[in-house]
């Protein structure tokens, strides 16, 4: 009787061992089988290094990408110029993670069914870019090295993002034979990965910490001779801009009255602001995380923290976070953050769509909108609202020395306030010269194309 009751608490500790290591196997079933299926490099998923299933088309339906095989891009080659650095090429050399990050809906996953458990042959994802507008962008840029970016700061939709040089994964040229640097920095998607010397466009940082932090600002009075002593060092200016007050100092660029207001604001006040403002925050999106920015005057010379406050010294920003930026002030201090994958479906079922993903109030609605106000004023006053036919554009240049001799970058930034056309964008032109002379024109051409777009 003793064996046979042993006999019998042995096989009940098998069964609940069984039944144990079955419950632990769905818990971690649930929980990983997902990564099980997409991880990198997965034959279900992956065909040499790049997603092997799938196709990819822009906000109008245009294919970009079919991933099915052996991969086939547009028949168009401005349009594979274009979106390369989005798409990424057949050896993997340039890194497009937005779609790696979405596999799983793509190849149409579930827990169920397994993979494939709509369709053999992926889904489709559709882009928010306008394959238009990329063509146009790129047209616009010319030979310049840059980029250009720009999106709807109300859903955060980005219409375009170019980045040059760039090249057709259909013709891959000789990079070994490159010796004048024409595919320098070529597998950089310079619109999330680079950082650059911002120039005059940080002053739009720095007048909006002055609105939040001195109270007479607006009443004050700069006087600007063409330079401006601090200690044993002074602030140089392109021009003697004499008596103004700050509308016209902004408007004017004028490096001796921001020198001025940084004096007010004090260096630790300044990065604070910056800081709040998350301009040199890392912004995420669909798999992606833009590159850092840095701004550091806290504990520096006064003489440095108002190199800084005019966007020289060791500032650097990030093109898709200032973007954030300028989105945000056009939002009344309160930004929304971009993204590039809209929906995937698969076999008609959508596995995936995107949200709006507002980020917190940076500045106060007051200061927000005197900005804009002062943003328009460039425009109207300086940069000529004729560039921008149909748009109500608000802007800011900026001329941003980068030392070795070499030219300077030409930065532009701003918004378009219409309503119906809710856009915030930015240039950076490498080595271009000014910002007003170099960037103006392609903003128009990239602007006119959007406006196109969005229309139809």
């Amino acid at each position: 009787m003793n064996r046979v009751a042993g006999r019998a608490g042995i096989t009940l500790l098998l069964v609940l061992l069984l039944l144990v290591g079955f419950v632990l196997f769905l818990f971690e079933y649930v929980i990983k089988a997902e990564d099980w299926v997409v991880f990198d490099g997965s034959p279900h998923v992956y065909s040499g290094g790049n997603i092997g299933c799938g196709t990819v088309v822009d906000r109008d339906n245009i294919l970009l990408l079919d991933m099915n095989g052996q991969r086939k891009y547009s028949s168009l080659e401005e349009l594979r110029l274009s979106t390369v650095h989005w798409l990424g090429d057949r050896k993997g050399s340039i890194n497009a993670p937005a779609l790696p990050a979405y596999a799983s809906e793509l190849v149409g996953f579930d827990l169920l069914s397994g993979v494939y458990s709509y369709g053999k042959t992926g889904g489709v994802a559709q882009l928010t870019l306008s394959a238009d507008v990329q063509t146009a962008a790129l047209k616009a840029m010319g030979k310049y090295k840059g980029t250009i970016g720009v999106y709807n700061y109300k859903t955060g939709e980005l219409l375009c993002a170019v980045t040059t040089p760039t090249y057709d994964p259909d013709n891959i040229p000789d990079l070994e034979k490159d010796k004048d640097g024409k595919y320098e920095g070529l597998y950089v998607n310079r619109f999330t990965q680079s950082s650059y010397t911002p120039g005059s466009i940080f002053k739009i940082v720095t007048l909006s910490a002055a609105l939040e932090t001195i109270p007479d600002i607006q009443k004050q009075k700069f006087v600007c001779r063409g330079s401006y002593k601090i200690g044993a060092d002074e602030i140089t200016c392109e021009d003697k801009h004499w008596t103004q007050d700050l509308k016209s100092a902004f408007k004017n660029s004028c490096n001796v009255a921001f020198a001025q207001i940084a004096e007010q604001i004090g260096g630790e006040t300044l990065q604070k602001y910056a800081r709040q403002f998350q301009i040199t925050d890392s912004v995420q999106f669909d798999g992606i995380t833009t590159v850092e920015g840095n701004f550091e005057v806290a504990d520096t010379d006064s003489v440095n923290v108002a190199w800084g406050s005019i966007g020289q010294f060791t500032d650097q920003i990030n093109p898709c976070t200032f973007m954030t930026f300028m989105g945000a002030i056009a939002n009344g201090g309160r930004g929304v953050y971009p993204y590039v994958i809209d929906n995937i479906s698969v076999d008609g079922l959508k596995t995936y769509h995107a949200k709006a993903n507002t980020n917190d109030r940076i500045m106060s609605a007051n200061t927000a909108k005197i900005v804009q106000k002062y943003l328009a004023f460039n425009v109207t006053e300086n940069y000529g609202s004729e560039n921008f036919p149909g748009l109500t554009v608000c802007a800011k240049t900026g001329t941003a020395e980068v030392g070795g001799g070499e030219k300077p970058n030409a930065m532009l930034t701003g918004y378009v306030a219409d309503e119906e056309y809710p856009l915030a964008f930015i240039v950076a032109v490498e080595n271009g010269g000014y910002g007003k002379s170099v960037c103006v024109p392609i903003l128009s051409e990239v602007l006119a194309a959007c406006k196109k777009a969005m229309d139809s």
